[in-house]
């Protein structure tokens, strides 16, 4: 896929061996180990010195938090336009902290200023594959979908029965992300506190 999904290339390059391809994280499912394959690891020393290095890593700031650590969450409750203000992501928050997940926001919700850049997901925040994704108020758009797509499940809560998050969705449910995700929160806070 390129593009964001819009189209799918096929890119030959007969010429040159080797070859390298690039991938973000999490767009492909990890396969199997397979310990019967080998390889040769070929050492090739640097002829870079360290005065040509013209950039310096000066410090670390640990900004991120569990929640928002998109990439290893096994459950994602992500928030776009439909939460219709910031301070309604407190039920994506929520539901998150329920289920044990992480929270993630559409570009939408993000250049709004709803939450952090780190929260976001689509071709240009964070590819995640999670085993549940929540795309509560989440239209759907292609460059949204290239990042959450490869999701095991993916449940979307939206008014528009006609947005694209439901030609994705393995689940969907119509109607306002504001009223429904109390209920959802309720539920799972009954069946937690029964096992």
């Amino acid at each position: 896929p390129a593009f964001g999904g819009n189209i799918m290339a096929t890119i030959l390059c007969p010429d040159h061996r080797p070859q390298m391809g690039t991938v973000r994280p999490k767009v492909f499912k990890r396969p199997v180990p397979d310990y019967s394959r080998t390889g040769e690891i070929i050492r090739v020393a640097s002829k870079v010195k360290p005065e040509d290095i013209r950039t310096k890593l000066i410090d670390i700031i640990q900004v991120c938090t569990a929640s928002c650590n998109l990439e290893e969450a096994e459950i994602i409750v992500s928030g776009g336009r439909g939460m219709c203000a910031p301070e309604n992501f407190k039920l994506v928050e929520e539901l998150a902290e329920v289920l044990g997940g992480a929270v993630g926001a559409s570009r939408a919700a993000v250049d709004a200023g709803w939450k952090p850049a780190l929260h976001q997901v689509g071709q240009t925040g964070k590819t995640v594959g999670p085993k549940i994704y929540f795309a509560c108020g989440i239209s759907g758009a292609i460059q949204h979908l290239a990042g959450m797509s490869s999701s095991d499940v993916i449940i979307a809560i939206n008014k528009d029965p006609d947005a694209p998050i439901f030609k994705v969705a393995d689940y969907g449910i119509v109607g306002d992300v504001l009223e429904v995700l109390p209920i959802l929160i309720e539920e799972f806070k009954k069946i937690k506190q029964a096992s």
